[in-house]
């Protein structure tokens, strides 16, 4: 029988293309925004019988909507929601972000993961449920939001071509605001085998309960398999089971895995019966994540140090053959000469792109100001360059360099451009194209003339990338403020800081390296 609802146009807006999921809380289709030119969305309705079940549910239903939009941008770690509403039928239905990718449940009954994996995946996790048990203002008032089915079918993998593997919660949509007035719906919502035994009871869920079906989810994504079963799939069975069974142990479950004894006691931890015993928040958790997830990242890097000196070297010989390839025929001191500090810019530590003409060739270039002394303290340095892009709500690359030398550390450049403009599609195709930009340093004391001209060149897996991502932002367009994407970009960027900083830090860097990130 044909699904009614294909090749449906949704609040005149939303044309329904094909049905991509099914559960107890509704149906999720695959479907395009008219509005916005055909771009792919995900609409899921909530299930009548959810629907049904309480009076004022529309008033509340968009209460909990406008929340989890307003989440889902504040966190790249959620699935965002972009519209919501109630159709003809007085259904419910969200309007998400479509995301081609695996859910978390299908990654897991095929392999165990590897702890670096499964360390990368639980701490991105752990991040959007952060935000949401911090809670987010509405009306005033600051509302800590649980998520209430954390299980691995609710967890989203894809592969970003920035970000590389990154997993996003879904189904914010059927968290309970916890409210101060104490009104609460009364019937039952979760998964039985995920949930927490105040949730089997009814009772009144804080950010705890979420850490008990986390818990079940860690022991389930380290060794596949579940820490608790019931006898039957009742209810009372599963009632039973998270109120009085003890979960199994690593050991018992998969006696030959491998991992560190603060990951076993975390997890644990986290199956407590009693929400008291548990990690009382995700902070808690995070903690011992990070410091797991360290230890195992300096060991890589004393691997992979002779790796690293080769790439270095590498990355020597490919700037020498670029100039020479290029016919690079002006020094840096013609360049310098020939440059001057814009007159619509301000006399001020900032950093901005602007193409440089020379030898009749137009090439892309970082104009910086610093105060002289810090000019002075890199003139010898090494310099490192990637780049992070992020396609929706709107696409934005973030364009980083770094100036390094052991004596005096780094300096960050970064700069972001919007691939929506003419100026960040320009500079981009520039970077594309030669494979190298000038960095051009003026001193604030002297800013008539420019002090210092470096060269950084651009790694070919990443040129790659740069025209991939210049073809991508011509087909999309934006449904929201660039600068939501922009902050999405800035939190990645702060997480990576440290691991750029560490592989600086790993090589003699007493000498003009140049490296880039692949």
């Amino acid at each position: 029988m044909s699904d009614p609802n294909i090749g449906r146009l949704l609040a005149k807006r939303y044309q329904l293309q094909e049905l991509i999921g099914t559960g107890a809380m509704g149906r999720v289709y695959r479907a395009k925004d008219i509005l916005l030119g055909g771009v792919p969305v995900a609409v899921k309705f909530l299930a009548l019988s959810i629907q049904n079940e309480k009076m004022r549910l529309q008033d509340r239903f968009e209460r909990e909507a406008k929340t989890c939009a307003l989440l889902g941008q504040k966190s790249i770690h959620i699935v965002r929601v972009m519209d919501y509403g109630v159709d003809e039928n007085k259904t419910p239905f969200y309007v998400m972000e479509y995301l081609q990718g695996q859910n978390l449940s299908s990654i897991v009954r095929k392999q165990q993961l590897p702890l670096t994996r499964f360390l990368s995946m639980v701490r991105q996790i752990c991040l959007g449920l952060q935000y949401a048990h911090h809670g987010i203002p509405v009306d005033g008032t600051i509302c800590p939001i649980i998520h209430r089915d954390i299980k691995p079918s609710n967890m989203l993998v894809i592969q970003d071509p920035s970000f590389g593997e990154l997993v996003k919660i879904l189904d914010f949509g059927i968290a309970k605001l916890i409210q101060s007035d104490g009104d609460h719906t009364k019937f039952y919502l979760g998964t039985l085998a995920y949930s927490s035994p105040e949730q089997m009871e009814g009772k009144e869920l804080d950010n705890r309960a979420d850490i008990y079906s986390l818990g079940v989810m860690m022991f389930e994504m380290l060794t596949g398999k579940m820490p608790l079963i019931a006898p039957t799939h009742s209810f009372g069975a599963w009632y039973k089971i998270h109120h009085y069974q003890k979960p199994r142990s690593f050991a018992e479950v998969s006696p030959g895995l491998e991992i560190p004894q603060e990951v076993e006691n975390l997890v644990m931890s986290c199956l407590a019966k009693a929400a008291g015993d548990r990690p009382q928040n995700i902070g808690e958790i995070l903690k011992v994540l990070v410091s797991v997830e360290q230890h195992d990242q300096k060991h890589k890097f004393r691997q992979d140090s002779l790796e690293l000196a080769h790439a270095t070297t590498l990355n020597l010989e490919l700037e020498q053959k670029t100039k020479a390839a290029l016919h690079i025929s002006l020094s840096n001191n013609e360049i310098a000469r020939a440059s001057s500090w814009p007159q619509n810019k301000p006399i001020a530590d900032i950093v901005f792109p602007q193409p440089i003409l020379t030898n009749g060739e137009v090439l892309a270039a970082l104009w910086v100001m610093l105060p002289y002394l810090e000019i002075q303290k890199r003139l010898v340095c090494t310099r490192y360059n990637q780049f992070l892009f992020i396609s929706l709500p709107h696409p934005m690359l973030l364009w980083i360099t770094v100036i390094y030398n052991r004596k005096h550390g780094a300096k960050w450049l970064p700069y972001y451009l919007d691939l929506k403009t003419s100026l960040g599609q320009e500079i981009t195709r520039l970077l594309q194209h030669t494979g190298y930009y000038q960095l051009l340093f003026f001193a604030r004391e002297t800013p008539n003339r420019c002090a210092h001209v470096l060269l950084s060149s651009i790694a070919p897996a990443q040129r790659q990338r740069l025209q991939e991502w210049i073809a991508n932002s011509n087909t999309l367009v934006s449904s929201t403020d660039p600068q939501i994407s922009k902050n999405l970009l800035k939190n990645e960027y702060e997480k990576i800081k440290p691991k750029i900083l560490a592989r600086l830090e790993s090589i003699d860097t007493d000498s003009p390296y140049d490296l880039s990130g692949s």
